[in-house]
């Protein structure tokens, strides 16, 4: 286990495995009540600042967007003190504005997702967590400012599509999203965005393009040799980005979600059955005496 509580995560997806930057390393293997995450958590420093890393899909990408265990990435990351969780995260455009190699700090999610457990609660307890702005506005703001230090395009703001996958879009589909408002399509925002609201973290995503989805006619519909290629050229702007962004963290105040299950539990603390208070004990001691 680390000696000291990590203040800032970083979910690495597809294309981000590692963190070279990172010095003094260990590893650390977590269980938790929800299984095991997808890998090792690479604790390391940047900066002097403490950063714990995980490659959201493991190593050599072996885990399906519907096989990941979010509960237990995210959980993982709550056990090792984390506030401020960085998501990097590959996307496809919805707009013609939104070129491939372009980032997008978005603002807003569409929950397209249907296999996927999208709260720690339940079994006894009831939690309606506040989502109405689901990624922190302060670490968006951070992750805009850092990003557009790297001199890459980026975007501020935009509504995310999260689909099911592990299929792209159909063009009915494509289309469909871009009629709702939708400006970017991808896989992993969600549950991670509500696990993360509940566990009390900051949470925001640094969104990078690889393709056009399928809509765009005058493109080749999106293929994984076209979106690897892009992904390698986008992983190291994504990488410093968060580089930078762990420079301007390194004295934050708390997070500003601290306090995001205040008024969100709603069962009476005597009617939640003892074996799911010390299930969720790590989010529940503090409001459940």
């Amino acid at each position: 286990m680390v000696e000291q509580s990590v203040r800032i995560g970083v979910i690495g997806g597809s294309g981000v495995y590692n963190l070279e930057a990172l010095q003094d390393v260990q590893e650390v293997r977590l269980t938790t009540p929800f299984g095991a995450p997808s890998g090792a958590y690479i604790i390391g420093t940047l900066h002097k600042v403490r950063v714990a890393f995980l490659a959201r899909h493991g190593r050599g990408h072996i885990i399906s967007p519907t096989e990941l265990n979010s509960r237990a990435n995210i959980w993982g990351f709550k056990m090792l003190g984390v506030e401020y969780l960085i998501s990097s995260s590959a996307c496809g455009s919805l707009r013609e504005g939104i070129h491939p190699g372009d980032i997008v700090i978005p603002d807003q999610l569409f929950d397209r997702t249907r296999n996927r457990p999208l709260t720690f609660f339940g079994e006894g307890i009831v939690v309606h967590i506040g989502m109405a702005e689901p990624f922190c506005p302060y670490l968006s703001s951070v992750l805009y400012r850092a990003t557009s230090a790297t001199g890459q395009k980026v975007h501020r703001g935009g509504n995310f599509v999260v689909i099911e996958g592990p299929r792209f879009s159909t063009k009915a589909e494509s289309q469909v999203f871009r009629q709702w408002g939708m400006d970017i399509i991808g896989m992993t925002a969600i549950p991670e965005a509500n696990l993360a609201r509940e566990a009390e973290m900051s949470y925001a995503t640094i969104a990078h393009v690889t393709d056009y989805d399928v809509w765009h006619e005058t493109e080749e519909p999106v293929t994984v040799e076209m979106i690897v290629q892009t992904l390698m050229r986008n992983a190291e702007v994504v990488k410093a980005a968060i580089v930078n962004a762990v420079v301007m963290l390194a004295d934050a105040p708390p997070s500003p979600q601290k306090d995001a299950l205040r008024d969100a539990i709603v069962t009476a603390p005597e009617k939640i059955p003892p074996q799911t208070r010390k299930k969720l004990a790590l989010l529940l001691n503090k409001y459940v005496s």
